[in-house]
């Protein structure tokens, strides 16, 4: 089942994309290929509960299970040893990625404070967009009182077959707030 954020893409965007960019066939525009979330847990080292809060603060929110990330080598000037948890992620495709999409843009971030848009200049130059968030409470789905630690969250949002310039116009026509 598709989400209406999907069938929204598939029927106005996808057109309104091959009109601006001059596309001779409906692939070649650019689409989504997943988002990214993650958590980088610093303090896992000395606090492992920070990690399972990690990991089910990200499953609340994004729907799927997280998998915790380990250290890929050592730093004597961090304390961290090789293999030792101090992260955790989700890689979302498909239906839950364009429902997290819209969950993202239409609830979690009207609720941050202070917001004037994302900049457009963290696009990585192959059209991919990394945006980072303060605390994991902007989403509803977060219960404040169940939390025990505040931690920040970063987002990738991978675009396929696109430059920089056509993913801010496909984001932007999901509604994604830029700044002006």
């Amino acid at each position: 089942m598709k989400s209406r954020i999907q069938e929204k893409y598939n029927s106005e965007f996808v057109p309104k994309l091959m009109e601006q960019f001059s596309y001779k066939n409906v692939n070649e525009a650019p689409r989504l290929d997943k988002i990214t979330l993650s958590m980088g847990i610093g303090q896992a080292i000395e606090n492992n509960k920070r990690i399972e809060a990690a990991t089910k603060d990200l499953g609340t929110i994004s729907g799927q299970k997280a998998v915790v990330t380990k250290a890929k080598s050592s730093v004597a000037g961090f304390k961290l040893r090789e293999g030792v948890p101090i992260g955790a992620k989700v890689t979302l495709r498909g239906t839950r990625m364009y429902e997290f999409l819209d969950r993202l843009i239409n609830l979690a971030i009207p609720r941050i404070r202070d917001f004037r848009g994302f900049p457009t200049r963290s696009f990585d130059g192959s059209g991919n967009y990394s945006l980072g968030l303060a605390e994991q409470m902007v989403f509803p789905e977060i219960n404040i009182d169940e939390v025990e630690f505040i931690q920040g969250l970063n987002i990738t949002i991978t675009v396929d077959r696109s430059t920089d310039e056509e993913s801010q116009v496909l984001l932007g026509l999901f509604g994604f707030p830029f700044r002006k």
